[in-house]
């Protein structure tokens, strides 16, 4: 199967979740590692690449509007991901857990950042979340421990329960044009 086909199966939630961690996905008979998904592509499913930490590299083409519950969770061996400009909600627990994670880049499509969408990743430095967003999700950037420095723009109405706790590296937080020092 290619990346493209993986991407409109049904069920990969309970085939990814629920097994084994440490999963070796492959695709054509290669082992999984760097990954472009097609464009025409658009949603990402929840738990598509659960736990896959062989996976180091990921491209994203625009055609994607969504990334599902749990897409990249555990995705150890990413560092950077680019979430295209199609993009407009980023599921609940998303890259939780990608410890290796040092860079994202949310686009101004995206208008809302899911729960624990971020948890744990412990590698991101800093975020600066777009104008577009209006809502980021209960324990977003939740032990993040290596967060120093956060943008939130005006446009965000809601931050949900402990979005940004156990973020013990934070010491600068930009609101609007206001910078506050931690």
């Amino acid at each position: 199967t290619d990346i493209g086909a993986w991407c409109n199966i049904s069920g990969l939630d309970n085939l990814m979740r629920y097994g084994a961690s440490n999963q070796k996905l492959y695709i054509n008979n290669e082992l999984a590692t760097s990954i472009t998904i097609p464009n025409g592509v658009k949603a990402i499913p929840s738990s598509a690449f659960y736990n896959c930490t062989g996976l180091t590299s990921i491209t994203i083409p625009n055609s994607v509007t969504s990334i599902g519950d749990s897409a990249f969770r555990g995705c150890t061996g990413l560092t950077s991901i680019t979430i295209p400009n199609g993009v407009t909600s980023i599921g609940t627990n998303a890259f939780r857990g990608c410890t290796g994670l040092t860079s994202v880049t949310i686009p101004d499509s995206v208008t809302s950042i899911g729960n624990y969408a971020f948890r744990g990743c412990t590698g991101l430095t800093s975020v600066t979340i777009p104008d577009s967003v209006t809502s980021i999700g209960n324990s977003a950037f939740y032990d993040c421990t290596g967060l120093m420095c956060v943008t939130i723009p005006d446009s965000v109405t809601s931050i949900g329960e402990s979005a940004f706790e156990g973020c013990t590296g934070l010491t600068s937080v930009t609101i609007g044009n206001s910078v506050t020092s931690i």
